[in-house]
This record gives C-alpha cells, sequence and structure tokens, in this order.
C-alpha cells in the first residue's frame, strides 16, 4: 500500500429509492468518515424519482456541501441501470474508486475503510458475507438460505471461487469500469451484481474479498422481489454460455489473471447497531 492511500478520489453511489429516512443520516455518515480519514470522498445520490422526497433530502445536503451530488433519474428501473448511471457519473467527474453501497444501512459505514484499504492491491474489492469473519444479522432462515444457495448456485455454474457474488458492497478501481461494457450488463438485481464480478473476472482482472456484516434495513422497505431472484437464476447459466468460463480466457495486458485474493480479515467490523441514528 502506498504512504497515502487512497491516492485518488473515491466516489461512494448510493442507488436510492424512497428512502426518505436514511438518506440524510447515510450521507452525513460518510462524509464524517471521509473526513476522519482524510479522503477525498464524493457521495452520489442516484434517485428514481422517489414519491418519499429522497432526492430533495439529499439535495439539501449537496446545496450546502459540494461533496454531495445527486443524480435524479425519471423513473424506477432497479439497481442495475441507477448503478450504470451513477458509474457513469463518477467517473466522468474524476472518480478513482468507485464504491457501490446500500443507502439503508444494511452496509455499515464503518466497513468503508476496510473495503478501500483492501483496493491499494487489488482491482475490485468484495465485501463478503460468505467469508470467515462475514456474517449476516436479523435475517430468517428462509432469506439466509435463498441468499447462501444463490451465491452457491452461481459460483458452481460460472466456475469461480468467489463466495458472495451477489452482494452488493464493493469497491471497483475505475480501470474495471471503463473496461466493462456497461452498456451491455442489462440485469437489474442479483444477477446485475454477479454480472459485474464475473465480468471483472473474465478481464483479467485481481478480485478480493473481506469479510462484512450485512445487517437488514431498521427503517423502510427491503427492495428484494421474486422477480429479481428469478432473473438472477436464469442469468447465470447465459452468462456461461455467452461469455465463456474465466479459465479459458487470456490475462488481460494490465495485469495478472483474474484471481481471488486472501481474505483481509482485519477489516472486519463488529456487529453492532447499524442503522441510522433514531
Amino acid at each position: 500500500m502506498s504512504p497515502r492511500w487512497p491516492d485518488r478520489p473515491v466516489w461512494v453511489v448510493l442507488p436510492t429509492y424512497n428512502e426518505a429516512l436514511n438518506v440524510s443520516p447515510m450521507i452525513e455518515a460518510l462524509l464524517e468518515r471521509f473526513t476522519r480519514h482524510g479522503w477525498d470522498g464524493h457521495v452520489l445520490v442516484v434517485d428514481d424519482s422517489s414519491p418519499d422526497g429522497t432526492a430533495r433530502l439529499a439535495r439539501e445536503i449537496s446545496a450546502r456541501d459540494e461533496r454531495v451530488v445527486v443524480l435524479e433519474r425519471e423513473r424506477k428501473e432497479g439497481i442495475g441501470p441507477a448503478y450504470r448511471a451513477g458509474f457513469r457519473r463518477a467517473l466522468d467527474r474524476g472518480a478513482g474508486l468507485i464504491v457501490e453501497m446500500d443507502c439503508d444501512f444494511s452496509h455499515h459505514p464503518d466497513a468503508l475503510a476496510g473495503l478501500v484499504a483492501a483496493a491499494a492491491d487489488a482491482d475490485l474489492v468484495l465485501g463478503s458475507r460468505y467469508v470467515d469473519g462475514g456474517g449476516v444479522e436479523r435475517w430468517g432462515a428462509v432469506r439466509r438460505a435463498i441468499s447462501r444457495g444463490g451465491c452457491w448456485y452461481a459460483r458452481r455454474v460460472l466456475g469461480v471461487p468467489v463466495r458472495d457474488l451477489t452482494g452488493g458492497f464493493k469497491c471497483f478501481r475505475r480501470e474495471v469500469l471503463e473496461t466493462i461494457p456497461l452498456d451491455d450488463v442489462r440485469s437489474a438485481g442479483y444477477g446485475f451484481q454477479i454480472e459485474l464480478t464475473y465480468r471483472a473476472m473474465l478481464a483479467g482482472y485481481r478480485v478480493r474479498e473481506i469479510p462484512i456484516t450485512f445487517t437488514e434495513r431498521a427503517r423502510g422497505e427491503s427492495k428484494m422481489s421474486r422477480r429479481i431472484v428469478l432473473e438472477a437464476a436464469v442469468l447465470v447459466p447465459s452468462l456461461r454460455r455467452r461469455l465463456g468460463p474465466v479459465a479459458a480466457r487470456p490475462a488481460a495486458a494490465h495485469g495478472a489473471p483474474s484471481e481471488i485474493e486472501p481474505e483481509v480479515t482485519e477489516a472486519r467490523v463488529p456487529p453492532g447497531p447499524a442503522g441510522p441514528p433514531g
């Protein structure tokens, strides 16, 4: 790791839909971490025309802090299109590291530092629930089974060693997102997360998983649906057929063949209250 890491701007992309209860405390929590760590940090809220005023609340913070940018989209299209729009905006604004993160405090703001630190020696860092030290809080047995089963299924079909392919807490070096043809990534939910990681590995980028604790939201409504799960189930074999296996692809010119680096166990944030202040 360089003496001064991160040595480039960090942009956290927050896709939102009806997150009025969470968006302000999450933005403030991220800004506080940027200041604490001395980062050139920015928050990009990508809102799909939330009827509850989420974008208005984000704009109020943006008006007094230039580190916050709000991108408002005309309609709700899913997390995949929202992230693609956010990635393009962040890249246009000079982002060096781009972080995917949920706005509902399922991903603890304190875990961001570990994710960014691991990117010093990796091209894509995955906050993983299913490596040693990772876990989930406040999930029932059915939700746990669906999540673990989906990750196992995707891992087996795609033939990759990643343990948490469906997670949405990630840190990309900008080169990864510049290489992936974002216009070709059409999936919206779990499938979007699987596809981005798989395409990064096909391109020869270094992938690392670090443990995180995912905590089910305390406020607002979950966006999970049966349609999102089914989309991912259909997408996985399609990806394998269309793009081929990782092992069959040559290493990209920019680095070593894709691999899973050893887990950074010290990056774990101990379980605890992850929701916004009451």
